[in-house]
């Protein structure tokens, strides 16, 4: 960081204690023919891309104290391309739930979509519109546990159903969380998911909201990833699609849960505007 003046988005020293020795064993691992490991503060390219995840500003516009575009976005899509962002996350979820006093991995989820508006120049053959809801873009889903943690992300078009992204969710989980056992979906999710939970090994629940209540009533238990799209919208990048590749908008949903569970291990939170 330097003699910079901090950004509110920036990883604090407890933060970096939990990412960068991963990152330093990351870069150990990357030695050139030369015998050369890079010398970029790998800290100031995290920083870089939680500043544009949190502020949603342009490649160009970053701030001149911190990396520029070339760098970053080299960081930014080899860590994509190679699962360095999403093995990172990983780590931060086991320990965001051994904090929590739970077993390391989940043995229930709760999958829902949320339909983003897309920006001009977003390819439109990655992006279609979501028949129900009017929206067109592209429809991220999550599979988020009981914590609120995510399992698995899945960025399509949003012309593609609930039922095909509930599916490629589901074969997500049972790659990377194989102790699941219950998923709970609410009516959006047809047959074919559950059909294919039997095939997977995951029981699939239907929760239906209450149509006796009026107004807006949480129902139980699907209410977690209500929350969790609610607080990545605070990361401004996430509130609309400008990513060209959908694999980016993953890995910058990702980047979004690393910092949010990077706080919460940590006790701490990013200043708002409401603070002084």
């Amino acid at each position: 960081m330097g003699d910079r003046k901090p950004y509110p988005s920036d990883v604090s020293d407890a933060q970096w204690a939990l990412i960068g020795p991963f990152l330093d064993v990351w870069r150990a691992g990357r030695v050139s023919v030369a015998g050369r490991t890079g010398e970029q503060d790998l800290r100031e390219v995290v920083n870089a891309i939680l500043y544009q995840n949190r502020t949603g500003c342009q490649w160009a516009y970053l701030p001149h104290d911190l990396p520029q575009k070339p760098v970053v976005y080299y960081y930014f899509a080899l860590w994509r391309d190679d699962g360095t962002d999403a093995v990172i996350h990983d780590l931060l979820r086991c320990q965001a739930r051994q904090k929590a006093g739970r077993a390391e991995d989940p043995t229930m989820v709760v999958l829902d979509t949320q339909s983003v508006r897309a920006a001009n120049h977003v390819p439109a053959a990655t992006t279609g519109k979501d028949a129900g809801k009017k929206v067109p873009g592209r429809k991220r889903g999550l599979a988020v546990d009981a914590l609120g943690l995510i399992i698995a992300v899945v960025v399509t078009a949003a012309s593609v159903t609930d039922n095909v992204i509930g599916i490629r969710l589901l074969d997500k989980v049972a790659a990377h969380a194989p102790t699941v056992t219950l998923a709970m979906v609410d009516a959006g999710f047809k047959q074919d998911v559950a059909v294919h939970g039997a095939v997977t090994g995951i029981d699939v629940e239907v929760v239906k909201r209450s149509d006796t209540m009026p107004g807006f009533v949480p129902v139980k238990k699907r209410w977690i990833v209500e929350q969790v799209y609610g607080t990545l919208m605070l990361h401004r990048r996430l509130a609309r699609e400008y990513e060209s590749r959908p694999e980016s908008s993953v890995s910058r949903t990702l980047w979004a849960s690393i910092a949010n569970m990077a706080r919460r291990l940590t006790g701490t939170s990013t200043p708002t505007w409401r603070d002084r």
